[in-house]
């Protein structure tokens, strides 16, 4: 960033007055640009057993398995979000209902956050989308978790089959972190009690 988007003014890097973090501000009009963590929103689409899975078209991770998942667009809610993702990735149909927030989890070192929702295909039509090689349903045995292209993506779908032996369902938070080897830390640090069914 170079010029104000504002006045064209020039743009530095500095720490604003009564800040504490490097900032890119204006230095015609005092405007300061914040940086912001990016939304990733997506759905666990279910029908029966079978969980609806993506194979990814495009990287990173091209050519693994994910949920129906994507950023976050200016102007719509996350629960739309994450109905548009799925139309988008696997042109399936879904129901969300009022206690589908399942999965948060922050990725700190990269500046995102992730929503996940439990929903329920209401068709068997389904299709790829630009962004997927292939879509189709799997039963926990035939989920190929050597291809799973993130480690929330695994983690939501262990967590939901898990909670699916049990019929009960809450909202988890997650914080993860990397090693220095690129290994994925999930730490749980809320679960709420709602979600029994």
């Amino acid at each position: 960033m170079k010029f104000c988007q504002h006045c064209a003014g020039p743009i530095t890097h500095h720490i604003p007055p009564g800040d504490d973090k490097l900032r890119y501000c204006c230095l015609s009009c005092d405007i300061v640009f914040y940086q912001n963590p990016n939304n990733i929103v997506g759905t666990l689409p279910v029908w029966d057993d079978q969980v609806l899975l993506c194979r990814r078209a495009i990287e990173p991770r091209k050519g693994l398995w994910t949920l129906p998942a994507g950023f976050m667009e200016n102007g719509e809610t996350t629960w739309q979000g994450a109905v548009r993702e799925t139309a988008e990735e696997a042109g399936a149909s879904i129901e969300l209902l009022p206690d589908s927030l399942y999965s948060i989890f922050n990725l700190p070192n990269i500046n995102q956050v992730y929503l996940f929702f439990r929903a329920r295909l209401t068709s068997l039509s389904f299709a790829p989308g630009s962004e997927s090689l292939e879509v189709r349903l799997f039963r926990e045995e035939e989920i190929p978790w050597q291809d799973i292209a993130f480690a929330v993506v695994k983690s939501t779908l262990r967590q939901y089959f898990e909670d699916r032996r049990q019929q009960h369902f809450p909202v988890r938070m997650y914080d993860v972190h990397y090693s220095a080897e690129r290994k994925a830390e999930i730490k749980l640090i809320s679960e709420s009690e709602v979600g029994r069914r």
